[in-house]
Parts: C-alpha cells; structure tokens; sequence
C-alpha cells in the first residue's frame, strides 16, 4: 500500500448512492470522505440506477472531499458490472466489502482504481497482512458489525467481544503502509457512545471513523483530530528538540518522537 501523498480522512460518510438527496446534502457536510455505497444500504431494484448514480456524483466532485464507492460483494451478482463501471470513474477509491483473500483484493486492484478493503469476517481478519500487502489495497476498513454477527458476538456488545480483530486490522494496516478505519457506529442519538467509541478507535491506532449519519461527523472529527493541548505540546517537543536522544519535560525523547510530533501536526 501506498498512501503516503494523502493524509487519512478523520470522517468517511457512507451514503446510499440510490438517494440523490443524501448526494446532494453531502457536498455541504464537513466529512472528509463521502463514500457512495452500492451494497447493503440500496435495494436489490436499485442496483443498477445507483451505479450510473454513483459514477456522475464522483464525476461531479465533492469539492475537497475524497469519494469512494463502495461496489457489492464478490459473491453478487452485480460485483463484475460494480467494478467494471467504478475502476475508470472519477473516485478516488474503490471499496470492496467482506475481503476475505489477497486474490480478490489483487483483482478487483487490478482494474485500476486504488482499493479500499472492508476486513468483516474471521477469514478477513486471519487473511488481513496478506490483504494489505496486495499492490494498489490502499488501505482496510473496519467492518464491525459483520464482524460481531459472523463472530457471535451480541450486536449491542460494544467493542469487548471484537477487540482482537480491530487490532489485527490497524496491524495489517500498518505493516502495509496504508490506512485503518475504523468501523461505524449504529446508535444515531448517542452522541456520548460515539465519543467514547471514536476514542476507543484512536487509542488503538485507527486514523479516522466511517460514519452512517451527518450528525456523527463533527463528534468524530474532533476525536481523531489533535488537542489543542496535543498541538501545542507537539510544537514544543520540535522546537525543542536538538538531535539524538535527549532529555525533555522530565523524559526521554529521540528522532522517532519528534517525527511522531509532526505527523500529528499535519492532522490539523
């Protein structure tokens, strides 16, 4: 993987691509990724018009935002036509759910567009080093609710039962050079639950949130962004730093701390 041009989106907003008025509503919404979904979230009917949908949005743009679409499973019918329409439009990224081999991820990549691979079942989860490693995967998404079904873990569980997986796939992520994203939260009115979810997800190293509502958007934009406490210790430890390992507020600090300080700068 290779996304080191980009920095990872805080916010990527799931939308179905067969509601013109989401499409509509989302280029004035703050995300900072707006991903156009073809799968789960449109009916079986509107497969096909939310495809030609989908591509004249990306081609429409979102101003600053990247777009992603994210194509129906290997497994549907629809797959080959999903990649087949997506590969040479104007997103920037093409979604792939429930991958589960580095064969799957090689070909859908192999059509061109930059992939963005869902880990959602135990399979993908065991397969995701091999998956991060496929040239053109540009990075893995979270899929936590598929991830607790096919887990049985109980759907209201939190993130107890499914902790393991979320850090295979930052894991995966990393030893790939590319993004972790964290999955999405359900629960649209708990604006508390999902603070402290988005938390949880920055802890253990995702780079941003995939969202369902536009009122998540801000609640975890903050979350995956730096303090102002965060920035301003950050410009310290570089203005303070002189080289090599050195002594710093009462610790230790070296060239890796410093750098770390101003990837964190750049997520301002």
């Amino acid at each position: 993987m290779s996304t080191a041009l980009r920095q990872p989106p805080r916010t990527s907003l799931f939308l179905p691509a067969s509601n013109a008025r989401a499409i509509e509503k989302a280029r004035g919404l703050g995300a900072e990724m707006i991903v156009l979904d073809l799968e789960d979230s449109v009916r079986e009917e509107d497969k096909a018009r939310a495809r030609t949908a989908a591509v004249a949005a990306a081609e429409e743009g979102f101003g600053p935002r990247l777009v992603a679409i994210r194509v129906n499973g290997e497994d549907h019918g629809c797959h080959g036509e999903d990649v087949a329409a997506v590969a040479p439009s104007a997103a920037d990224y093409l979604v792939v759910p429930k991958v589960e081999t580095a064969e799957l991820a090689a070909r859908v990549a192999a059509a061109g567009k930059p992939v963005l691979a869902m880990i959602e079942t135990p399979a993908g989860v065991l397969a995701a080093p091999a998956i991060a490693a496929v040239p053109g995967v540009e990075g893995l998404i979270a899929g936590v609710n598929d991830l607790r079904a096919t887990l049985g873990v109980p759907a209201d569980s939190g993130r107890a039962g499914i902790g393991y997986a979320l850090q295979a796939i930052v894991l995966a992520a990393r030893a790939g050079g590319g993004w972790a994203l964290d999955g999405v939260y359900n629960a649209l009115e708990d604006a508390e639950g999902l603070a402290e979810d988005c938390s949880a997800g920055r802890l253990l190293g995702f780079d941003g949130k995939t969202l369902i509502h536009p009122n998540q958007i801000d609640i975890a934009a903050r979350a995956f962004g730096p303090s102002e406490v965060e920035i301003a210790e950050a410009e310290a430890l570089i203005a303070a730093a002189t080289g090599g390992a050195e002594r710093y507020r009462g610790r230790m600090i070296e060239t890796m701390h410093v750098e770390q300080a101003r990837a964190l700068l750049a997520r301002r």
